[in-house]
């Protein structure tokens, strides 16, 4: 079956975006403006899902953009971070980060995106939470999620940003690696062997 216009006009967004040096992986603050900008669009993206709405972010409204990411990566293998975000999640754990925001005071407003991990934010999303005063600021949730909603975000944002204004979030339905690969299991299921010669 040929790719729909849909998913290869997704797929090339996000291999552009991907490559862009406005979205590549960051160790601080990338500034998108000549002068200083009056919000940050910080995120957390696994799968790229994210890191669209974060580049369309920056170009709306010109912002300045931070990628939170643990100092220590999580495993390539999907199955393998789901458990590992588990472990951290139920410990209640805050992974360090690989850099923190500087100058975070100066901005009146902060996008905060991320997915859903297991109901909830990601374990770096709580080190952020915890590490930066988002005191009098304005935060505005962006998040995405493989088919279950918000989860309890917006209740952790709440509890760790309690000085500031928490604005309606976006929250989006977006492309999964689990469905991606429940699919392929399923499929695979139905597969004939494949004989050892041709492996």
């Amino acid at each position: 079956m040929q790719p729909t216009t849909t998913t290869v006009g997704r797929r090339a967004l996000l291999l552009g975006l991907s490559a862009s040096p406005l979205l590549a992986p960051t160790a601080g603050i990338s500034q998108s403006t000549r002068g200083e900008s009056p919000a940050l669009v910080a995120f957390m993206s696994r799968s790229g899902n994210t890191r669209v709405v974060a580049g369309q972010l920056v170009q709306a409204h010109r912002a300045d953009l931070f990628e939170i990411a643990p100092a220590e990566a999580y495993p390539e293998d999907y199955r393998q971070t789901v458990d590992l975000a588990k472990r951290q999640s139920d410990a209640g754990a805050e992974p360090a980060l690989r850099a923190l925001a500087t100058d975070i005071a100066r901005y009146q407003t902060v996008f905060l995106g991320f997915p859903i991990w297991g109901m909830t934010t990601p374990p770096p999303i709580r080190t952020f939470l915890s590490r930066h005063d988002l005191s009098g600021k304005t935060l505005v949730p962006f998040i995405t999620h493989g088919g279950y909603g918000a989860g309890h975000s917006l209740a952790v944002l709440r509890r760790m940003a309690p000085g500031a204004r928490l604005a309606d979030a976006f929250v989006m339905q977006a492309d999964q690696e689990r469905d991606t690969l429940e699919k392929v299991t399923r499929w695979l299921q139905g597969t004939p062997p494949v004989p050892r010669s041709l492996r």
